[in-house]
């Protein structure tokens, strides 16, 4: 028996796996990206309207981040060469991190390789076996790992439900160990906004950490996109505000803000930071021209919230469910995964590109198409999404004829 051989008979169990998948009609081949990413975009070589990426501003061909991106290039290089605890701190990486805690009113940040390993990196870092964690059921995957990295006791309320995570709280008065209150900014399936003020004060009342995972709501919330703690102005009542590089922004990373203690904590336990190598400094330098961008050009934003509402009018108004969304982000509820995959796929063929997502990423019967409007979508590439959503639901049978 050949290695190739071999290799194949050990993951057979995987092989049936997909088979498996396959005839639930869940399979799929990742779409290939052929160009920038637009609003009006080639993946596999068919020119369709970008309805799937997190691109909200329009900023990843901005001209002022490209120049950035290539200036910096040109001048430190393409890559700092270590983990920032050994030699790859670079001037323009702690230039960043001064620049988002200053636009968070914050006194520190700590930037890591990716939104997620922030998430993960950070709940893992500050919590242990003796604490406890109180989480919003539909907390993205990465506040579920970190959870369970941290190996504390976790404690789900239900979605958006202050009274349950607040009576949580008061059965764990006389319990030992910290207690982490969670929830999402905006949540990435359903679209809508954490009910932070409520969970702020039950936090406050019971002497809990109160921690926001702001990805979808940085660039998007509150002033000049701050995110929901200037949005809900709950300013110096958070302790830990995760936001991401990768969506509004533009670029590529996350990061974490909060008290100086905070931050030089993590400088020294969390583990993506300290055994990854630090950012590129064109990307570090991106993102500061984004954060540049975010001041200088408010209007980007108000056109992202009018593209929003005007899209999402559409779709109510063909008789779609959108569920709860009250963000960019706005989901098309179809039912069963299979049927989300078909949409998708018809969609896709007639020249819109809009994510099927069914379980595990979102619960049993409540699969969706998701779909994200940026500020640089045209009011044609709207309606012609409008016009196909509607024609292709009615084919599917989603819509009623």
């Amino acid at each position: 028996m050949t290695t190739q051989t071999s290799t194949r008979h050990q993951f057979d169990y995987l092989s049936q796996q997909l088979d498996d998948l396959k005839q639930k009609g869940t399979y799929f081949k990742l779409r290939v990206l052929e160009g920038e990413q637009a609003p009006l975009a080639t993946f596999d070589g068919k020119k369709v309207i970008n309805l799937a990426s997190n691109n909200y501003l329009g900023l990843t061909t901005h001209p002022k981040l490209r120049e950035a991106a290539i200036e910096a290039t040109k001048k430190y290089g393409v890559g700092p060469g270590a983990v920032r605890t050994i030699a790859g701190t670079m001037r323009i990486h702690m230039d960043l991190e001064e620049k988002i805690a200053r636009f968070k009113n914050v006194e520190a940040c700590v930037v890591f390789q990716s939104g997620f390993a922030a998430n993960a990196g950070t709940v893992s870092a500050i919590l242990g076996p003796e604490d406890h964690i109180i989480s919003d059921e539909l907390n993205h995957a990465s506040i579920i790992d970190g959870c369970r990295l941290s190996k504390a006791k976790i404690h789900v309320f239900p979605h958006k439900n202050v009274a349950a995570a607040e009576h949580i709280l008061q059965e764990l008065t006389s319990v030992s160990g910290h207690k982490l209150l969670i929830t999402d900014g905006v949540f990435s399936m359903d679209g809508d906004i954490g009910p932070l003020p409520g969970l702020v004060k039950a936090a406050e009342a019971y002497g809990a950490i109160m921690m926001v995972d702001d990805a979808h709501a940085s660039g998007i919330l509150g002033r000049n996109g701050r995110g929901t703690v200037d949005h809900f102005d709950l300013h110096g009542r958070v302790q830990v505000q995760v936001g991401t590089l990768s969506k509004a922004i533009g670029v590529l990373g996350g990061y974490v803000c909060g008290s100086r203690d905070l931050i030089e904590f993590l400088y020294h336990r969390a583990r993506p930071f300290l055994f990854s190598t630090s950012h590129p400094p064109g990307v570090a330098a991106s993102c500061l021209a984004a954060f540049d961008v975010l001041d200088q050009e408010p209007e980007r934003i108000q056109n992202l919230w009018d593209n929003t509402n005007y899209f999402k009018q559409g779709l109510a108004a063909a008789g779609f469910n959108t569920g709860m969304s009250e963000t960019p982000i706005t989901p098309v509820i179809v039912g069963e995964a299979k049927t989300a995959y078909q949409f998708s796929a018809a969609l896709f063929e007639e020249g819109v590109l809009a994510t099927g997502i069914g379980f595990p990423t979102v619960p049993e019967g409540k699969a969706r198409v998701r779909t994200i409007v940026t500020a640089t979508h045209t009011r044609q590439e709207l309606d012609r999404a409008l016009e196909v959503f509607t024609r292709v639901g009615k084919r599917i049978g989603i819509l009623n004829v």
